[in-house]
């Protein structure tokens, strides 16, 4: 029996991927920094390892993570979220015919960088917002003249972003803060899967009821914008030799024009807007199999959205408090199945890692889902960023 190891367990997208290669009769195995997490009681999860958080130690996570590809006899490597920084960095030193499926360390460095992602969508004439570290003086050019938003150049889960007005002067002139020009309109976000360059399928979705800045109920967008989204999507990834998922956040403003605010060279939320037996497939086949979209079109976290709706309701705004309530019961949640229930059924007391320091430290559930394994909270940051701009 082939077997895969996931490199993360405590996101619905990671259980989605668990399913999906299931489908393809492979045995499942996790590698996870948490010791619970949702992953862990899922019938299609062959067993769970605790490894050392990424950014913490990232020799001993990669010594880690080699360790179970030799011990189990792992076949296809698949990276989840943040810690994809430091997973691809050991493709060069796993044994012959084990795949990887991302793409290249330095490839994958680039496009994280919001700042070097936004100079070479720009350099291929792409709709992007004005933008420009806060060391540089394009920075201060952008925060004179426009509404603009502040943000960490390797942040996540949308930490740290703030708007500013026009003629605000910059609070800091940092090079690892971007500063972009704010645009007005709606956020639209999609994930296409990869292979070589070739675009094998996109979903193109957007939020209906936000955690912050994270979309937690969404729904599959329109043909229109969304055929716009895909043509430009083809024409960012043509000349990169790109394998993998991978999700861009865009603004639509007022005239329809989508501008690309930031890419996210992993998996997203949209995965769930693919079929799980044919996303299995395209994963796994030696040749591209393009993945089919799901037959749903909406999807949430349902016990999140919940959260969102009583919210609104302590707010006192008793109409966003009933629209989401509403959605809350009406919409497909990414994690329910009736063949693998206890995911679902578990969720909270999977999720205490989480929950914990969100709970008794006062930090945000993105922050503390994602700081053990982003680099946005390492101690140092590694590599070149920029050899994809000069190949490209």
């Amino acid at each position: 029996m082939p077997t895969a190891l996931i490199t993360l367990g405590r996101l619905p997208k990671a259980l989605a991927i668990a399913r999906a290669l299931k489908t393809q009769g492979y045995r499942i195995i996790v590698a996870e920094p948490f010791g619970w997490h949702v992953s862990r009681v899922s019938r299609d999860v062959a067993q769970s390892y605790v490894l050392p958080s990424p950014n913490k130690n990232p020799a001993a996570y990669r010594e880690a993570l080699l360790d179970l590809v030799h011990s189990e006899s792992i076949d296809v490597v698949v990276p989840i979220s943040e810690e994809a920084h430091y997973v691809l960095g050991i493709r060069h030193l796993l044994p012959p015919g084990v795949v990887l499926f991302g793409p290249e360390e330095h490839v994958y460095r680039c496009l994280a960088d919001k700042s070097a992602f936004i100079e070479l969508a720009d350099s291929k004439g792409l709709a992007v917002p004005a933008s420009g570290k806060a060391s540089d003086q394009r920075a201060v050019e952008i925060a004179s003249n426009c509404d603009y938003i502040t943000k960490p150049i390797n942040g996540c889960s949308g930490m740290d972003v703030e708007a500013h007005a026009a003629g605000t002067p910059l609070a800091q002139r940092d090079a690892s803060v971007l500063v972009q020009q704010k645009i007005e309109g709606r956020v639209v976000s999609s994930l296409s899967l990869v292979r070589q360059g070739e675009v094998q399928a996109t979903a193109v979705y957007r939020g209906q009821v936000y955690a912050g800045t994270v979309a937690i109920c969404f729904e599959r967008e329109g043909t229109d914008v969304g055929q716009g989204i895909q043509n430009w999507i083809k024409t960012f990834l043509e000349d990169l030799d790109y394998t993998g998922f991978i999700g861009f956040d865009f603004i639509v403003d007022s005239q329809g024009i989508a501008q690309a605010i930031e890419c996210n060279p992993r998996l997203t939320s949209g995965v769930h807007f693919f079929d799980e037996s044919s996303l299995g497939r395209a994963i796994t086949a030696p040749v591209p199999v393009p993945p089919q979209p799901h037959a749903i079109g909406r999807w949430q976290w349902r016990y999140s959205t919940l959260t969102e709706a009583y919210s609104a309701l302590f707010a006192g705004d008793f109409r966003e408090f009933r629209r989401r309530l509403k959605l809350s019961w009406s919409v497909s949640d990414v994690v329910w199945s009736w063949r693998d229930p206890l995911p679902f059924l578990l969720m909270t007391p999977l999720s205490w890692p989480i929950l914990k320091p969100a709970l008794f430290e006062g930090v945000s559930l993105g922050e503390a889902c994602q700081r053990d394994i982003s680099p946005l909270w390492a101690s140092s940051v590694e590599g070149d960023i920029r050899r994809v701009g000069s190949e490209a």
